[in-house]
This record gives C-alpha cells, structure tokens and sequence, in this order.
C-alpha cells in the first residue's frame, strides 16, 4: 500500500505530525482492521475444539424439528 504523506514540521524542522488523504486514511484503517481480524481468526483456529460440520448441525436440527 502506498500512501502519500505530508508531515508538519516545528520551527526546528522536526516533524511532528503526518497528513494523510481521507481517503488514505479509510484505507489504512481497512487494511488495519483486516490485518486485526486475520489475527483473531488465528487465534479462534488455534483455540478451536469441539467443532461440527455445518451440514451435520443442519441435518440434526432438522431431525429435531427445528429447521424445515
């Protein structure tokens, strides 16, 4: 991702802030918020037990009288 920055400066010629586009900050932000979820899903892999096949909870519900 390339995003185009400007950057204030103090009267030293330090920076201290960045500028960012709204629409380079929406897309920082996507990316950090897909960055985030890939991790949680890992971690929700990682952790998993225990689970079942989504047909076969289907089918058992039907069996149940839950589902049509």
């Amino acid at each position: 991702m390339v995003l185009k920055t400007e950057y204030l400066i103090d009267e030293r010629g330090e920076k201290k802030s960045v500028v960012l586009s709204l629409q380079d900050y929406l897309r920082l932000m996507e990316y950090l918020q897909d960055l985030e979820d890939s991790v949680d899903l890992k971690k929700a892999k990682e952790a998993a037990r225990g689970f079942k096949e989504f047909n076969k909870v289907v089918h058992r519900l039907k069996l149940q009288g839950h589902l049509r």
